[in-house]
């Protein structure tokens, strides 16, 4: 095959790349605001334009939601994987138990999002 055969040397390129020009433009990190604080929390500045506004309590309906989903999408796994062969056929993999399996780490963010607005009294 030609794939592999070796290439002439005049057909090697010994030219250096140009330099990259920085972009007169900002890039979206230059423009991102600070988000540092003091404090033993965070401004609610730090949740987002959407989570930012929502009140504590709604953040810890949400978070008990997504953890209810995380258990029963493990749980239910769990009694699909009893059946016989049902390991060896993946059968016990269901899309749904997947997507509610990301429920523990939503829960987790929400959980921490209701505090940090606990916190800022909101």
């Amino acid at each position: 095959s030609a794939a592999f055969a070796p290439m002439p040397r005049a057909a090697i390129s010994t030219q250096t790349a140009h330099p990259i020009k920085a972009s007169p433009f900002p890039t979206s990190l230059a423009m991102a605001e600070d988000m540092s604080w003091e404090g033993e929390y965070p401004p609610s500045k730090v949740l987002g334009p959407i989570m930012s506004k929502m009140p504590s309590g709604l953040l810890g309906l949400i978070s008990i939601v997504c953890a209810g989903a995380c258990v029963y999408s493990i749980a239910q796994s769990g009694v699909l994987q009893q059946e016989a062969g049902a390991l060896s056929s993946g059968s016990w993999v269901k899309w749904q138990y997947i997507l509610g399996s990301f429920g523990g780490p939503l829960a987790w963010g929400t959980h921490v999002a209701a505090w940090i607005q606990r916190k800022n009294g909101m």
